[in-house]
């Protein structure tokens, strides 16, 4: 199991005094600290119109990113293909690979918020056709091949891109899906998946199964075995013991949980019980990424920066992840 980052960019402008630019200024330490950690990447997620999310272009971050970071791969997770022009987002990630030397990781997905879809003018109940058609035209792009493409909302005349990844035959690509089913409806599509376990699952034995068909679905349709990796994140805290990651993060977490939107609103302790945080000191986080790991799912992305927790716990928080965890899965 690899290890990585990944920050929702949750912001609390009505609770907290911490701007939008001092938030960005703790990501970008963050990823830094990262690098230098030795975790495998660091992912931001991509939500529009609502203080539920702060970063509504990922790369403009990232491209600041790859220029403090040296090593770690930067993962956008996800992005909302349906929001933009598919040759927008094939030449705004080309650059963040260009600018970070190859170190681009890319999350599609087909966006899940009401609002968002509402704020860009777009019918949800074309999301999933706009998606598979931004993506082909996404990959398309990327060969640097010159090519056309009729779609029914998407239309490409003679076109190649003057910027193509460095990355060959392309950066890796995930597909996210928040529910056990779309997992092996990836799969089926030759793509890895990623998951969010806190919003898509009751119990870990279902998410088990999910991961189970895709992988069974994602060689079925020729992918190699080694190539069915899934991605997924999960809350985490690491400190001394139980009660002190308690102690220091409860609210924060509680805060998240108070303010996500379109989920279910389940408290801490259920939380903590079924495994969908992970909150302690290392050897609780060791002993739920093992349980994770039977299950079949191969990057732990630690949601680190949650709920407006305090820049330096998360720092400290990850440090002792890095020193105390990590040396476990080596």
């Amino acid at each position: 199991m690899k290890f990585g980052v990944f920050a929702v960019v949750d912001h609390y402008p009505g609770e907290l005094p911490r701007t939008v630019a001092r938030f960005y200024d703790e990501l970008l330490e963050q990823v830094e600290a990262a690098d230098s950690l030795g975790f495998d990447s660091f992912w931001v997620a991509e939500h529009h119109f609502h203080e539920y999310g702060a970063i509504p272009r990922p790369p403009v971050w990232m491209a600041a990113a790859a220029q403090r970071t040296r090593r770690i791969r930067l993962g956008a997770g996800v992005v909302v293909l349906p929001f933009d022009n598919p040759l927008r987002s094939a030449e705004d990630y080309a650059m963040v690979d260009i600018l970070s030397r190859g170190r681009l990781n890319l999350g599609v997905g087909s966006g899940y918020l009401g609002h968002e879809y509402a704020g860009f003018g777009v019918d949800p109940a074309d999301k999933r056709a706009r998606f598979d058609e931004a993506l082909d035209i996404l990959l398309r792009a990327w060969t640097g091949e010159r090519f056309s493409y009729a779609g029914t909302y998407y239309r490409v005349d003679d076109v190649q891109l003057n910027v193509t990844p460095l990355q060959r035959p392309r950066p890796p690509i995930w597909i996210a899906t928040l529910h056990n089913e779309g997992a092996a409806l990836v799969g089926a599509r030759g793509f890895p998946a990623m998951m969010i376990p806190y919003a898509g699952v009751e119990r870990l034995e279902d998410l088990g199964a999910a991961v189970t068909a895709f992988r069974t679905a994602f060689i079925g349709a020729g992918g190699r075995p080694e190539d069915a990796t899934v991605p997924f994140g999960l809350h985490t805290y690491c400190a001394d013991d139980v009660a002190r990651a308690r102690a220091e993060a409860k609210e924060a977490m509680d805060r998240y949980v108070r303010t996500r939107l379109y989920a279910r609103q389940r408290p801490f302790e259920l939380l903590v019980e079924k495994d969908l945080i992970a909150f302690g000191g290392p050897e609780d986080v060791i002993r739920i990424a093992r349980r994770y790991e039977r299950l079949g799912l191969t990057h732990f992305l630690a949601i680190m920066n949650f709920g407006g927790l305090d820049h330096a716990r998360v720092l400290r928080s990850m440090e002792r992840l890095a020193k105390d965890v990590l040396p476990a899965f080596a």
